[in-house]
């Protein structure tokens, strides 16, 4: 009785320990909420450029991203250099392209600086934003500080990424029990029906919470704006929106499938039920796939056809481990010796497939080796393949002790066919022996699975060690244990990965102009003095050249007298001369602007050291010209 009562209470600490493991998890992910989102899509490129100085308002503005997006209503918000915001028109994609954005803007725009406010949906669902400035005539400080619109809200974002932790186990966990039950036929499945039913119900509590946090995840607002009926109706239209609406009828499906079959085990094929759920799980993984990294980027068909596969394959696995652990933990475990070794050879083509799936999609995401090490997707990728190797080796310790389980199989069916050797002294007929261990009957028991006999040692399995062994069921049954788990943080992982840009798009990203920063720019401080004892008689220059190459530049020039304050001067003049190749002097023809003298014309047509000749008149009769060196890049 003792030894019992130990049982039943060491066979409660695994169902206690899988609860904290899940608990954890989940408080991990909503702790790490708070962290800025990754999306995956980069913007390419913006018009106009970001920083620039233009001579003529645009009528557009214009951002171009590495894969197609979505537009929210408030895609755009455009503020003038006195900070209030400029009426727009509608979002729409330019030229009927879908890796862009455009937005309309008025036809009279006052000169100076601009801010643009920007945020939109990737094709993969994650949401992304920025901003950057341009000018109009002339550059203008920007005091104060604008509202350019929600970045992101840390609640909405923790609960948004618990309930997609929470989805992605109650799949798995579904998958993985209803095939487990198929295709190991354990005799009984009363164990497998709790989970089974949690598992669903689970993944219809999480896709209807996904689908009311959409909204807000978007726009990046609090979670109360889930009820607002408009924001809903434009989830429902949205790509990601009707992958979810899609869940949740495939589950309403899989709900009926799962009552016919148990209401008619008996009568119903088993080709037949493998056939309908293979088509269920396939149509629930398509749910993901379709709404995730596959569906955007390079090879979208074979991608996707990947991730429903890889999908399948993990929930086989990591759901099948759950319901092998459950099946342990039956007092009687006479159909383990043929239930473990199928699982066994189940787990090794399912983890076959992963490594096949998992490698093209790490190849997809990451573009090149180099970016293990050099990307925030790279080095998350490696944490996740450490978690997958530590899981393998926990399943290579439950494959020895399956095999031992299975080890009795053999001596049993064998002596079915060959007579029982008798030992000196046994009765003729050979009834005891007939009745002994190793007939093959079902439901009988070998000497080690009498409830008095002690746990048999870890030397190798001989027959009546297997599966009515407790400590070999033990030690299988903890190893499992250690499988899920480690399993469990995997899939966590995973979580994160997939909101994480993938390295393939910020290389592509990155070939193109640093977005956020501003283009090269050359900064000339020219001193002078005139000799005269003004205040304007002396000072300095200071002369911006931007963006200093080949072609069209624009150029400032600020004046600053002797006590470092601005002053006003009657003329300043700029001329360009390249001595290597005879070209000049070209004069930048400088405008006062009122404070400060710009062009935005200044032509130079080849690349190399200039030399820029300053020139500044104080009064009638007093000038200086300064020549100062300028670098042209091609």
């Amino acid at each position: 009785m003792d030894q019992r009562r130990n049982e039943d209470r060491n066979a409660g600490h695994p169902r206690r320990f899988q609860a904290l493991v899940l608990l954890g998890t989940v408080l991990v992910l909503l702790l790490a909420g708070a962290a800025p989102a990754s999306a995956h899509a980069a913007l390419r490129s913006t018009d106009p450029d970001d920083g620039s100085l233009v001579r003529q308002a645009p009528r557009h503005v214009t951002l171009t991203f590495t894969e197609s997006v979505g537009l929210l209503d408030d895609s755009f918000r455009v503020f003038g250099p006195d900070q209030r915001r400029v009426h727009t028109g509608e979002a729409t994609h330019a030229d009927d392209r879908s890796d862009t954005a455009r937005v309309g803007l008025p036809g009279k725009l006052a000169e100076g600086t601009y801010t643009v406010a920007w945020r939109v949906v990737s094709a993969d669902s994650h949401p992304v934003s920025g901003a950057f400035s341009f000018s109009v005539g002339k550059r203008s400080a920007t005091t104060g500080q604008i509202d350019t619109g929600p970045a992101e809200d840390p609640l909405t974002r923790g609960l948004y990424d618990a309930a997609r932790y929470l989805a992605y186990l109650a799949a798995a966990l579904l998958v993985g029990t209803v095939a487990f039950a198929l295709l190991c036929r354990p005799a009984h499945t009363a164990p497998l029906r709790r989970p089974l039913v949690a598992a669903w119900w689970t993944l219809l509590g999480s896709t209807a919470v996904l689908l009311l946090l959409r909204a807000p995840y978007e726009a990046g607002t609090g979670p109360a704006a889930a009820f607002d009926a408009s924001a809903l109706g434009r989830t429902l239209t949205g790509r990601p929106g009707l992958a979810l609406l899609a869940r949740l009828l495939v589950l309403l499906l899989t709900a009926a499938f799962l009552i016919w079959l148990s209401r008619r085990r008996d009568t119903v094929k088993r080709p037949v039920a493998l056939a309908i759920g293979t088509a269920l799980a396939a149509a629930l993984a398509l749910t993901w796939a379709a709404a995730e990294h596959a569906s955007a980027g390079i090879q979208v068909p074979v991608a996707m056809t990947s991730s429903v596969v890889h999908l399948l394959a993990t929930g086989v696995w990591l759901g099948g481990l759950v319901a092998l652990l459950l099946t342990l933990r039956r007092p009687s475990g006479d159909d383990l010796v043929e239930v473990v070794p199928r699982f066994s050879r189940i787990a090794f083509a399912s983890v076959t497939v992963l490594a096949v799936t998992g490698l093209y999609q790490s190849w997809r995401g990451l573009g090149s080796l180099s970016a293990l090490s050099g990307t925030s997707y790279g080095r998350l990728l490696l944490v996740k393949l450490a978690g997958v190797a530590v899981l393998l080796l926990v399943a290579g310790y439950s494959r020895r002790w399956t095999a031992r389980i299975a080890a009795p199989a053999a001596p049993a069916r064998a002596a079915v066919l060959a007579p029982v050797p008798q030992p000196v002294g046994a009765p003729a007929d050979g009834h005891e022996a007939a009745e002994g261990p190793g007939t093959g009957e079902p439901g009988t028991s070998g000497a080690g699975e009498s409830p008095g006999e002690p746990e048999s040692p870890d030397g190798p399995a001989g027959p009546g060690a297997g599966s009515g062994d407790p400590g070999i069921r033990r030690r299988l049954r903890r190893s499992v244990l250690v499988e899920v788990a480690v399993a469990a943080m995997v899939l966590m992982i995973t979580t994160v990965l997939t909101g994480t840009l993938p390295s393939r798009a910020e290389a592509e990203a990155a070939q193109q102009a640093p977005v956020g920063a501003l283009p090269p720019t050359t900064e000339i401080t020219v001193p002078f003095d005139t000799g005269t004892d003004s205040v304007t008689g002396s000072g300095k220059v200071l002369v911006t050249l931007d963006p200093a190459r080949v072609g069209e530049n624009g150029l400032q020039a600020v004046v600053y007298g002797s006590d470092r304050g601005l002053v006003a001067v009657p003329e300043v003049r700029i001329t360009f001369t390249l001595p290597s190749r005879e070209v000049g002097p070209i004069d930048a023809e400088l405008a006062d602007r009122g404070g400060y003298w710009s062009t935005n014309s200044v032509n130079l047509p080849l690349a190399g050291e200039w030399t820029m000749k300053t020139t500044v008149r104080v009064s009638d009769v007093d000038q200086v010209s300064v020549e100062r060196r300028v670098r042209v890049e091609p």
